[in-house]
């Protein structure tokens, strides 16, 4: 039997007491088909769907707004939204626009124009943290008094951590952008000193034979010494600038990320001992391969291994484990330093910001937009006394997406 169209729903309804009992089954029946239909559709959507009074009191709740809000099947029904997300009425003003509709609208007068359409974006923290965007629009139903409102929510979460991630990409273009000249006008006088430096040792060591002169040419060779060591430092600076600010594409090929690891901490190992370091590497066997350029990941290690050395005394211990899961290969690196102190967490991958004597404060960017590029990404816990855990996160060879060009 074909669905009733509303002119004929209408019409019938008009006439439901000249129904017998049949065509009343029958129209019952039709009902709740139609119903379960509209039923079936909005609980596919992905967006939640809420109809609520102008007192706030839910009516009608989807599937997703169950979700959303963190509720069981059915258990949003009767309840006010305004309670279960404390701050949203006053936000959207509705007490004042509910006092303003809660007489029947008049003949002729569009009940739903006390309540403007508004938009609106708050977090939960039930059931996981999330951004959630609120769009309220009235609507006028003739079989009812006051007007209702339809309140569409969208978990918009991950789009605005995109967004954020993109502002702050394009930030960093910007200031690496504007500094790239700097970096090269600082290149050339300080090879010019190096040279003109070098120069002036050559020339101290001939007249270190000319006693009279001896204590006066060794006090220069210190003070020179002293100058080419800063050079060298801003050299080093430079340097790890050229490499943040002119990153190459990864030359991507597959990868046993346990392999290069051990291939690192070989490499490494004198500079480990001389410092009494003890590392304990923990490699899952058969670990998932991924798609990483061999030389970047090399340089990512480095760093991360370089970070935690730094932050240990003598005697410390490196704690390295890997694991994969369906879609990612991780690696944790744990080290009993003295921790990273809380507002310095925010601040870790910015240009320049270093809690490190002699440091650059570039490192960690570096290594952000290599695991960026790799589309995978980095991770760091730390308390202070207890030390800090960094974790890198690379897609599986298998689970890659690879991203058209537009």
């Amino acid at each position: 039997m074909p669905p009733i169209k509303h002119s004929s729903l209408d019409r019938v309804l008009g006439r439901i007491d000249m129904l017998d009992s049949v065509n009343l089954t029958n129209l019952v029946q039709r009902l709740a088909r139609e119903r379960s239909l509209f039923e079936g559709i909005f609980n596919t959507l992905q967006e939640g769907v809420l109809v609520i009074s102008p007192s706030g009191e839910i009516e009608y709740a989807n599937a997703a707004a169950h979700q959303l809000l963190g509720q069981a099947d059915d258990s949003l029904l009767g309840k006010e939204l305004w309670r279960l997300v404390p701050g949203l009425q006053a936000s959207l003003g509705i007490e004042v626009a509910a006092e303003a509709s809660s007489s029947p609208p008049q003949a002729g007068e569009a009940g739903a124009a006390a309540l403007p359409v508004m938009t609106r974006e708050f977090e939960l923290s039930y059931p996981e943290p999330r951004t959630v965007q609120l769009y309220l629009v009235p609507f006028a139903d003739q079989h009812a008094g006051a007007p209702r409102s339809t309140v569409i929510l969208t978990d918009i979460t991950r789009t605005k951590q995109s967004t954020e991630e993109r502002i702050e990409n394009e930030r960093t273009s910007s200031i690496l952008l504007l500094a790239a000249g700097v970096a090269h006008e600082l290149g050339n006088p300080l090879n010019s000193l190096t040279i003109h430096l070098q120069l002036i040792n050559r020339k101290l060591r001939r007249l270190a034979g000319e006693a009279p002169a001896a204590r006066e040419v060794d006090a220069v060779a210190d003070s020179i010494r002293i100058c080419e060591a800063e050079v060298k430092r801003l050299d080093g600076i430079i340097t790890h600038f050229l490499e943040a600010i002119r990153p190459q594409p990864p030359d991507l090929r597959e990868t046993n990320l346990g392999e290069l690891l051990a291939e690192v901490l070989a490499f490494q190992q004198r500079e480990l001992a001389d410092r009494e370091i003890e590392v304990e590497a923990e490699t899952s066997a058969g670990l998932a391969p991924v798609m990483a350029d061999r030389n970047q990941v090399t340089q990512v290690f480095f760093n991360v291994i370089k970070n935690a050395v730094e932050a240990m005394p003598p005697g410390g211990h490196l704690r390295i484990k890997t694991h994969a899961d369906d879609e990612a290969v991780y690696l944790a690196f744990a080290d009993s330093g003295a921790g990273i102190k809380q507002e310095d967490l925010t601040r870790l991958f910015q240009p320049y910001h270093t809690t490190k004597a002699g440091g650059h404060g570039l490192g960690l960017m570096v290594v952000q937009r290599i695991m960026r590029e790799h589309g995978g990404q980095i991770g760091i816990e730390s308390k202070e006394g207890l030390g800090t855990v960094v974790t890198l996160r690379f897609p599986r060879k298998d689970r890659r997406i690879r991203m058209l060009a537009p």
